[in-house]
């Protein structure tokens, strides 16, 4: 890859509590790069995107833009440009819709608040018709669109996106990929979790399997060996 490197994780661990989930990872990402992050259930997949957005006891080393954040806050690392979507899509659903992406403003932005909100409705038309509904009455469809423009509302340099097409119909599943897409190529950079490797595989760059709580395999889609995917990717879709 010869991309410059935007994050740079080495020997990441990782624990709930006394459990330790991650023995070693290291991921590398680069700037406008979209890299699919798979693996089989208990692989560390969703467990080495909250170490990276800080939600999880970790040690090692995780280098963003050049600096070192792995003993920084939550609230320190999403105010430095990364961007983090659970897959439990998590809104605030006695809030509208409006204002569930008024939540994803981040202080000092050059662009205004009402530009963001133009580029999130035009991203997800949807949301613009629902502008005004509370969050909890929306669609799962809908409620994944929300937390993902609510995300880009913060105008990340990266984004971790878990899951995101879940449970979508091919339509909203569609709308992610083209979202994405937008994304990288206004110079973001993505990790994505996803088993849909079809949908995954058309936008991603690079694709790192994890097992075991470690990167097995780092390379290009378009080669990945059908043994990896036997060994490693098969059988379902890993946390």
């Amino acid at each position: 890859m010869t991309t410059t490197a935007l994050l740079d994780a080495r020997s990441v661990c990782a624990w709930y509590g006394d459990a330790q989930v991650l023995h070693g990872a290291d991921l590398r990402i680069g700037e406008g790069e979209i890299v699919l992050l798979c693996g089989r259930n208990g692989s560390g997949r969703s467990t080495l995107a909250k170490a990276l957005a800080g939600l999880v006891r970790r040690t090692g080393s995780i280098r963003f833009e050049g600096e070192e954040f792995i003993a920084r806050p939550t609230f320190e690392i999403a105010r430095s440009g990364i961007g983090y979507v659970a897959e439990q899509r998590e809104v605030f659903p006695t809030l509208s819709v409006e204002d569930n992406l008024r939540l994803g403003i981040k202080p000092g932005q050059s662009r205004s608040a009402r530009a963001r909100m133009a580029d999130a409705f035009a991203r997800f038309p949807t949301l613009a018709q629902r502008r005004a509904a509370p969050a909890g009455a929306l669609s799962g469809g809908e409620q994944q669109m929300l937390v993902l423009a609510r995300a880009l509302m913060g105008e990340p340099r990266l984004l971790i996106v878990d899951e995101p097409t879940e449970g979508l119909a091919p339509q909203a599943v569609e709308a992610v990929r083209q979202c994405l897409s937008s994304l990288r190529e206004r110079g973001g950079a993505v990790l994505l979790i996803e088993q849909r490797l079809t949908m995954a595989g058309a936008v991603a760059d690079r694709v790192a399997v994890m097992g075991h709580g470690r990167i097995v395999y780092d390379g290009a889609v378009d080669t990945l060996d059908p043994r990896i995917v036997d060994e490693w990717i098969a059988l379902g879709g890993g946390r």
